[in-house]
């Protein structure tokens, strides 16, 4: 899509990272899209998550794309979103884990509930955090 200016002249954008960062937007809006037909169906919010097409295709386009960001400020937006699906994908396996036995099923729900409102922090605060066109801060002791 081009812009134009009053006078008719094409708008170059300054931003090299335009590009990757409408794509990143694309990722987010994929990963809350599974989100949300887990709470708007009968699936769990994590399982729509770790399951559902979207969500798998922003975590194929992750990995496609990453090589692209390495070293800029979108770098860390790419690494949040893929720790947040393949954490999320843990305590998923976590939760089955515990369903093998009576006991461990209520904690299996409780572990499935924690980490659906976790998968929602992760998806909105990330794309709160792109649209004010910030990085995404580091945990103490990560490197860049």
């Amino acid at each position: 899509m081009t812009d134009f200016d009053s006078k008719g002249e094409v708008i170059v954008s300054s931003d090299p990272l335009d590009g990757q960062r409408a794509w990143c937007h694309v990722m987010y809006a994929l990963h809350a899209l599974s989100a949300a037909s887990g709470i708007l169906t009968s699936a769990s919010i994590i399982g729509a998550f770790v399951f559902g097409w979207p969500s798998i295709i922003a975590v194929i386009i992750n990995y496609v794309t990453r090589e692209r960001v390495r070293g800029t400020w979108l770098d860390s937006h790419w690494r949040w979103q893929m720790r947040s699906f393949w954490y999320a994908a843990l305590w998923l396996l976590v939760a089955g884990a515990l369903t093998i036995t009576l006991i461990g099923i209520p904690f299996a729900v409780m572990v499935i509930v924690a980490t659906g409102v976790w998968v929602l922090y992760r998806v909105i605060r990330g794309w709160m955090i792109l649209l004010d066109r910030r990085a995404m801060p580091l945990p103490p002791g990560a490197s860049s």
